[in-house]
């Protein structure tokens, strides 16, 4: 069974989701992405930290806001904030060659 991994951002516009992208149709791991906003695109719920055995998150702010509203669903998963800006377009070449930097320490098959 696929590794279930979990991207958030703010919106789940352009890292979170550019990072899901880049694992469609990967073998070994099985991505969806979500936001912490009120606007975002798909907004995180419980059940998506219930479905991820790994969550990622852009910034620092985005592993506070999930520590303070989910932490239950939160024990005992690895939560790796990636350090990425929010200054990116969706796909955006660099983004993605960013995020792969980041994820490869985590994720050996990536």
């Amino acid at each position: 069974m696929p590794r279930q991994l979990l991207f958030i951002c703010s919106q789940n516009r352009w890292r979170s989701l550019t990072a899901e992208r880049l694992f469609d149709g990967h073998p070994t791991y099985d991505a969806r992405s979500a936001g912490t906003e009120p606007g975002a695109r798909v907004r995180v719920t419980a059940g998506h930290l219930g479905w991820a055995d790994a969550v990622f998150v852009m910034e620092r702010k985005h592993a506070d806001i999930l520590r303070q509203k989910f932490g239950p669903e939160l024990a005992g998963k690895p939560l790796v904030v990636l350090r990425i800006p929010d200054k990116f377009q969706f796909m955006d070449h660099i983004l993605q060659d960013l995020l792969r930097e980041r994820l490869r320490e985590h994720l050996p098959e990536l």
